[in-house]
């Protein structure tokens, strides 16, 4: 099995039923573009399916990776954002300090 690797910026994607999902690693993104993706052809998501595969082979930075599925998302009108790493959206004060 191979080691997941995941995004230093994740990302949100929203889709058309108004439900987003936030992708953080290699694993995730490569499941879902071969198992969910709602359009099955497109240059950028060939593209995307074969950078996911390069990154997690380690043939290919997982930056390359992560802007090749934003492209396939945006191909398929699909709204996509950075979000902040999960270390930074959970667990943290009102003074910016890690909490417990």
């Amino acid at each position: 099995m191979i080691a997941d690797l995941y995004f230093s910026v994740p990302l949100k994607v929203a889709f058309p039923n108004g439900l987003t999902r936030t992708f953080e690693s290699l694993n995730d993104t490569l499941d879902f573009l071969e198992n969910e993706w709602p359009l099955r052809h497109g240059e950028r998501y060939r593209r995307a399916c074969e950078k996911c595969r390069a990154a997690l082979a380690r043939r290919t930075p997982v930056a390359i990776a992560r802007e090749a599925f934003v492209a396939a998302c945006l191909e398929a009108g699909l709204p996509v954002e950075a979000v902040a790493p999960a270390w930074q959206r959970s667990g943290s004060s009102s003074s910016g300090r890690m909490t417990a």
